[in-house]
């Protein structure tokens, strides 16, 4: 809201990490939470996986993971990393020569899981290969495919087996000098994720990227990814974030923002405070906010608008928001701007009304940055 005073109550003490760079994106050492996705295309095809890359940039993507599982696909890295306009990272499983020719093709930053990536000797190589060519590294282990050893020595997938595997990789990396690296301790399961992540904070200083893997589909992988990721963000901890959701990657990045958003973390495009509504509601509020999150997709300029169906709660909601609209008229409702009441509105020219509204509150918010960007020149 950017009318009211920030209240301190709100503050989220993030845990203190080294930067490392993902491409031209900082992660870590107290640069804003990245969100990340993953393409689900044919990666051997580049412009079909360049189309999606595009698609989630757009709608605000930091960095765009592809999977490099043959020859094929790192051939095409070649020109998806040059094309994309984000990071691309590489994600690699099993063969530890596709990680040498994915950095050969540009890729910013390579995924390797240490439980199938191969020897030690065979990781030494690949962190050659991100040194000469300028990649990071996440060490991406995963509770599905620890080490054989470990699963040996705690006879399950346990926080302390997943910490331990990600300590004996990041004491890899660093006996060859290498400290361009983040790393991550994914489960499907909530709470094994959430031990795991909480005791790999405690033990090392590198960037965290944030997952609960295989969450499910879109309302399922929302809800424990919403659960898993709010509380270890709400402890300061994370510093780039994936939602792995069986929906479109584009998906991922939406519900992302909204994770961040809702704890202050990230401030990108209209957050939409609406009421659920019931029978007091003066015009329908569902098909409205539908039809408005639709129509304001394209602004990425932080705003909040309150649309609320009646006066209960709608002049309280309004007061704390950039734009909104409270039903309760005989087919009108009020429109406030900035916290107080601005005029009557019916309620068929509304959704345009809004819109406009919204569009020149966002202009006028670019504007007054760019000026302040200018002078601080």
């Amino acid at each position: 809201m950017s009318h009211n005073p920030i209240r301190p109550w709100r503050n989220i003490d993030r845990r203190k990490s080294r930067q490392i760079m993902v491409g031209n994106v900082p992660v870590g050492g107290g640069a804003p939470i990245t969100v990340q996705t993953m393409t689900n295309t044919d990666s051997g095809d580049a412009k079909a996986t360049l189309k999606q890359i595009i698609r989630c940039a757009e709608a605000g993507a930091d960095i765009v993971r592809v999977s490099a599982p043959d020859q094929a696909a790192t051939r095409a890295l070649h020109e998806i990393c040059r094309e994309s306009p984000v990071p691309i990272v590489a994600d690699i499983h099993f063969h530890y020569k596709r990680a040498i020719e994915a950095a050969e093709a540009g890729a910013a930053c390579l995924r390797i899981n240490p439980g199938n990536i191969g020897s030690a000797e065979r990781v030494r190589e690949v962190i050659r290969a991100a040194r000469d060519h300028g990649c990071s590294i996440r060490i991406g282990v995963n509770a599905g495919s620890l080490e054989k050893h470990l699963l040996d020595k705690y006879a399950e997938p346990c926080p302390e087996a997943m910490i331990e595997s990600g300590l004996d990789h990041i004491r890899i990396l660093q006996d060859n000098d290498f400290h361009e690296f983040k790393i991550s301790v994914k489960a499907s399961d909530v709470f094994l994720a959430a031990a795991a992540y909480q005791g790999l904070a405690d033990a090392t200083d590198a960037p965290i990227h944030l997952g609960i893997t295989e969450a499910g589909g879109m309302l399922s992988g929302t809800v424990k990814s919403a659960i898993g990721l709010g509380n270890l963000l709400w402890m300061g901890i994370g510093d780039t974030i994936r939602v792995s959701l069986s929906a479109d990657p584009v998906e991922e990045v939406k519900v992302g923002y909204e994770i961040l958003k809702s704890l202050g973390l990230r401030h990108r495009g209209v957050n939409v405070i609406s009421c659920p509504s019931c029978a007091r509601q003066g015009f329908d509020v569902i098909k409205t906010v539908a039809t408005l999150e639709e129509r304001l997709a394209h602004v990425k300029t932080p705003m909040s608008l309150s649309i609320i169906g009646c006066v209960v709660n709608g002049p309280g909601e309004a007061l704390m928001t950039d734009i909104g609209f409270t039903g309760g008229g005989a087919g009108a409702g009020m429109v406030y701007v900035a916290g107080k009441q601005s005029h009557k509105m019916n309620n068929e020219q509304m959704i345009d009304h809004i819109v406009d509204l919204v569009e020149k509150r966002a202009a006028e918010i670019e504007a007054a940055a760019e000026s302040a960007t200018e002078a601080a020149e």
